[in-house]
């Protein structure tokens, strides 16, 4: 185990043993009738898991499956630090997003070495996201889910009302650059007197992707935030698009953020695969067909994807551990993508022909699969270290926020976000 390692663990395991220690039973399942065994699935987001436990369930008869959402990563990770706190509340399964996993990792003793119950499955994903997945000494902690791949979400209709092209290839060819975006985001808002993007903060986080490498953490795991490439790039890209006077400041998450996708209170936002659910669920049936898909400037990117595990407070760890397998195999990622837009990480799946040819009737039956098919054996692994999702979204999303708000400069901005990095990136 590596200095890192050791200090991470240290420290998360006396987080946790303050909160409540680390008991080796919880509370037993109360809800099941005799007989049954219910399992609850927690995550954030959409997963696109809602007809396929109803799937499992069918060939499962004596398993009930519930399946809790949380719409928020930064609130959702704070409830799973408490049920392992507390040794009491979690799921079955969980999801553990590529921004917490390391973090989660840290101690080991909190989940289940999930390979004496579905084997070992190394050969059936990009090699790199199941490397994620296991901890230094060779336990597979979590199943991997979906990786990230980018795109353009936009408004047909917003774009023809502001006398820009509707067809995606012709809108993919308005921006091969960023500063061809930021001159279209100009023309949109000289015509409509809205900002083109939703935020500044979708395009930092597609941006450190494009760049890829080592992000806020080093591969030993020390906070680098203020050498790294791919932040200073994406943080003065940022800059930029504010500068550039073509976002709606909306703060990303926000419930006005949330009711922009169905007010038009912008016309774009940076869409990695699995954000296409989200961007679907926001925007309510009433604006099916209204939206479309292109192209990102400057190229594709990794952003985001996660994985699930099975604590060992369950109760049912084998069970368990055989529905994660079950939601993480070929066939139920290509029916994950298809109904949430999460980009399958499973060999199989990335192959398999509907995957492929699958288009999405929400965003104007874009050939979604082609799209986000095409890179994905290429994508690579970003190195994120414990806390990278709290230095993300506590230290440089808020500083760029008051920034585009024309509240703080961007030196003293800048300033802030690497002092408050520091915080958030202790572990």
């Amino acid at each position: 185990m590596s200095a890192a390692w050791k200090r991470a663990a240290i420290v998360t395991l006396a987080a946790v043993t303050a909160l409540g220690g680390l008991a080796a039973c919880s509370k037993k399942n109360e809800e099941a009738k005799p007989g049954e065994i219910k399992l609850i699935v927690d995550h954030f987001g959409e997963f696109g898991y809602d007809q396929l436990v109803k799937d499992y369930m069918a060939s499962h008869p004596n398993i009930k499956i519930e399946i809790r959402k949380t719409a928020k990563l930064d609130d959702y990770r704070p409830l799973l630090v408490r049920y392992l706190a507390t040794n009491k509340g979690a799921g079955d399964v969980v999801a553990l997003e590529e921004g917490i996993i390391n973090e989660f990792k840290a101690n080991p003793r909190n989940w289940i070495d999930l390979t004496p119950h579905v084997g070992d499955k190394s050969a059936e994903y990009l090699p790199w996201k199941y490397q994620i997945g296991k901890t230094p000494d060779g336990k597979l902690l979590a199943l991997p889910t979906d990786v990230g791949g980018l795109g353009v979400c936009y408004r047909k209709d917003l774009f023809k009302a502001a006398g820009l092209p509707e067809d995606r290839d012709a809108v993919s060819k308005l921006w091969p650059t960023w500063d061809e975006f930021i001159k279209i985001g100009q023309q949109y808002k000289a015509k409509t007197g809205k900002g083109l993007l939703d935020s500044v903060t979708t395009a930092f986080s597609a941006s450190m992707s494009q760049t890829g490498g080592d992000l806020f953490y080093d591969q030993e795991y020390n906070l680098i935030a203020d050498k790294s490439p791919a932040v200073k790039q994406a943080w003065d890209l940022a800059i930029k698009l504010a500068d550039g006077g073509i976002t709606a400041k909306t703060r990303t998450w926000s419930t006005e953020w949330t009711a922009g996708f169905q007010q038009g209170t912008f016309a774009a936002t940076l869409c990695p695969s699995w954000m296409l659910g989200i961007v679907e669920e926001n925007s309510g049936a009433a604006n099916k067909g209204k939206w479309d898909l292109a192209s990102v400037p400057g190229g594709g990117g990794n952003w985001g994807g996660s994985f699930l595990a099975v604590p060992t407070m369950s109760q049912h760890p084998k069970e368990a551990a055989e529905l994660a397998a079950f939601l993480t195999n070929a066939e139920s990622q290509v029916a994950a993508f298809k109904a949430k837009g999460p980009l399958p990480s499973n060999l199989k799946a990335l192959d398999n022909p509907d995957f492929k040819a699958y288009k999405n009737p929400y965003f104007s039956d874009a050939p979604v699969g082609a799209i986000f098919g095409a890179g994905a054996k290429t994508l690579k692994p970003i190195v994120m270290g414990p806390k990278h999702a709290a230095v993300k979204e506590r230290a440089f999303e808020p500083q760029l926020q008051a920034y585009e708000a024309g509240q703080v400069t961007a030196a003293k901005a800048w300033e802030q976000a690497l002092k408050d990095a520091k915080t958030q990136g202790a572990f």
